[in-house]
């Protein structure tokens, strides 16, 4: 996009360099609207990729919390099928094998253990928000990948166990340790699917973010482009000197306030 001043109007134009800066306002004014229209539709284009990462998040959330409530409803039914074979056959639980517990969950980073206890505390999303702004995706993603790690091991722990008693054991041995063992790796699916939680939250506060971006960079555009067409007018004006100070101000404020959004908002 150019913007050119006729020669008729140039020439009305202080021969200095506060009129060469008069002269070239339109053209600097559109320059302006231009940038702040390109990062709005950025920060735009950022926030609906956030939410459509928040939904595939959401959607792994989702296959956890399935898991967690597959073996909680498998791990009660081997309980209940375990109690009736003991009332019927005089089965004496203290003789049978325990299904191990998982090993030490792994440790986290403080920022991520405050975030976890003030969810646990449900603390308003006002309060959260700021708690949340300060995970960083690299700590979410580890965070991800040692829960997944301790559930593997779990597996891996559990696995040897199961087929031995599955090869040697009794019906109520095998129904006891099945119900034992499903309750723990339910939980551990909890723990995944509420981390895969913790990061959809995030990027729902995200998106939200950008939106905000794009919506105030999208007003200071407006306003660059009406400092464009006070500026146009006040050339072709005879009394100039009003109209260009209000086209001045209206580009600082549109700069002024383009920045403001960028590291503030």
């Amino acid at each position: 996009m150019k913007t050119k001043i006729p020669d008729a109007l140039k020439s009305d134009l202080p021969d200095n360099k506060w009129g060469k800066l008069l002269g070239a306002t339109p053209v600097i004014m559109t320059v302006v609207a231009t940038l702040l229209a390109g990062l709005a539709s950025s920060e735009m284009t950022k926030a609906q990729y956030e939410r459509a990462y928040a939904a595939q998040l959401q959607s792994r959330a989702g296959d956890q919390w399935a898991f967690f409530q597959a073996k909680r409803l498998r791990g009660e039914m081997q309980r209940n099928t375990f109690d009736l074979l003991s009332a019927q056959l005089g089965a004496v639980a203290a003789q049978l094998e325990d299904a191990p517990t998982p090993p030490p969950a792994p440790a986290v980073v403080p920022e991520l253990a405050v975030v976890m206890k003030a969810v646990r505390d449900e603390v308003p999303e006002a309060e959260l928000a700021p708690l949340l702004f300060k995970l960083t995706p690299a700590m979410l993603a580890d965070a991800q990948r040692a829960a997944k790690e301790h559930a593997a091991a779990y597996d891996a722990l559990t696995g040897p166990m199961l087929k031995k008693i599955e090869a040697g054991g009794s019906v109520a041995a095998r129904l006891r340790f099945n119900g034992m063992r499903y309750d723990q790796e339910a939980q551990l699916n909890a723990g995944i699917a509420r981390l895969y939680e913790l990061q959809v939250r995030k990027s729902n506060l995200v998106a939200e973010r950008h939106h905000a971006r794009s919506q105030k960079f999208f007003f200071g555009m407006l306003g660059a482009q009406m400092g464009v067409i006070i500026s146009t007018l006040a050339m072709a004006a005879k009394k100039r000197n009003l109209l260009w100070s209000l086209a001045a101000g209206a580009g600082l404020i549109a700069i002024v306030f383009a920045v403001y959004v960028y590291l503030y908002v």
